[in-house]
């Protein structure tokens, strides 16, 4: 496995997972990120489920609150979507293309819309812990890339505009916002999130751009959703903990499963 290039562990793991499930192709991926695991049970009739740990190049995630699975769903129109849950973070150590990993094998089992979910921390006080929000643009601050060599790539629209159109057309009170992506475990200090805000971002997390990075290196449309989970430090009072995200997205699951379902499955209409 390790003599692969992350391309061919890529196209292993697609094989895997057509094998694993009976579905030669998906048509659409999502990744839920923290507070939106729930939404799988909301989208069809599940096809199969997988340990992550038997497809090439996952592993169970150590954090909690993610599944550690990856799913093979059927919407009702016959869309395929492969949701994984069991995604890997660039804090855990394992590099940037284990990180990216997921996406990768989306792309090789024909993937053509990437849908990236996460919590977030807000850095901008008028903002609610426990709201669903579009990301419009982010701002890479991990210093790393997925790309390797004279890989030039645009990403002027790399959160599909088309995409927010669709989630707006479903919900239209969804306020978009600029994320950044910190590489983690640890959360910022008071001070660095001053500089955060003025530096043009919204919300800050440990996860996602890399990853948008990586779809649209593969082709794909990339939209990309935040739960707030919090404050981020300074601006909330008290202590930040990872309890306080794992509550909020526990809160706030009864609604953005189905919201994100209903997202899901405009963006399946509209292809």
């Amino acid at each position: 496995m390790f003599d692969q290039t992350p391309t061919e562990l890529a196209a292993s793991a697609a094989r895997d997972i057509a094998h694993l499930t009976g579905v030669d192709q998906h048509d659409i991926a999502v990744t839920l990120g923290s507070g939106w695991r729930r939404a799988a049970e909301h989208l069809g009739t599940t096809v199969a489920e997988i340990p992550a740990e038997q497809v090439t190049g996952f592993r169970t995630s150590p954090v909690q609150g993610h599944t550690g699975t990856l799913r093979s769903v059927r919407m009702d129109d016959g869309t395929r979507v492969l949701v994984v849950g069991a995604r890997t973070h660039f804090y855990e150590g394992h590099g940037v293309a284990a990180t990216v990993h997921g996406v990768r094998t989306a792309a090789a089992a024909g993937v053509k819309t990437m849908i990236l979910t996460n919590g977030a921390g807000s850095v901008d006080p008028e903002r609610t812990p426990g709201d669903a929000i579009l990301i419009k643009d982010h701002i890479n601050l991990t210093a790393q890339s997925p790309l390797v060599g004279a890989t030039f790539i645009d990403l002027t629209d790399l959160y599909s505009q088309r995409l927010r159109d669709v989630a707006h057309s479903v919900a239209p009170d969804l306020d978009e916002a600029i994320y950044m992506q910190l590489t983690g475990p640890h959360y910022e200090t008071p001070t660095e999130v001053k500089m955060l805000r003025g530096l043009g971002g919204d919300i800050v997390g440990m996860s996602t751009a890399l990853e948008a990075i990586a779809a649209r290196e593969a082709g794909m449309e990339v939209l990309g959703l935040s739960l707030i989970t919090n404050l981020a430090a300074g601006i909330q009072q008290g202590a930040l903990s990872h309890q306080e995200v794992l509550d909020t997205g526990k809160n706030a699951e009864a609604t953005l499963g189905p919201l994100l379902a209903r997202i899901i499955s405009a963006v399946s209409s509209s292809r």
